[in-house]
């Protein structure tokens, strides 16, 4: 297997810090009937285009999944650091659009996040936080619209 690196990817692997988990999968297709299963088994995906009823995923619903959840756990490093606890019942209800523009397709998204039982200024200041701690958050600041939203 070779591998190919663009200039963009070399500034990106240079960066430095520890590597603290590295999840792996093999892809095989697209998203019309492709699958997809991780190295250590414990996710194997078919894969469906958007808005067919065939069953199966597709890579935004996964994203909307990824990023929701590990919000969720920048969340909880906010509030420890605030020394206040997350509410048990705290959720985040994501949306990852794939749209066409006239440059092709790309991706939108919101994260509509539930902080019940905080004071509302404290809990934007927990969202503000979780968004500059958050691994997806730092990915796509900049390159994607993104709206996160307290409700």
């Amino acid at each position: 297997m070779s591998t190919t690196t663009t200039s963009q990817e070399n500034r990106t692997l240079q960066q430095k810090g520890k590597v603290v988990y590295t999840a792996k999968c093999h892809t095989t297709g697209g998203r019309d009937g492709g699958s997809s299963r991780t190295s250590d088994g414990r996710l194997d995906v078919k894969f469906s285009l958007p808005g067919t009823v065939s069953s199966g995923t597709n890579p935004e619903q996964l994203f909307a999944v990824g990023w929701s959840a590990c919000f969720i756990s920048a969340m909880e490093i906010a509030t420890a650091r605030m020394k206040i606890s997350l509410p048990p019942d705290t959720s985040i209800d994501a949306e990852v659009d794939l749209a066409a523009g006239v440059d092709g397709y790309f991706l939108q998204a919101r994260l509509n996040v539930y902080l019940p039982g905080i004071e509302r200024d404290v809990a934007q200041a927990v969202v503000d936080a979780a968004e500059k701690l958050c691994p997806y958050s730092k990915a796509t600041r900049g390159n994607i619209g993104v709206e996160i939203k307290l409700v």
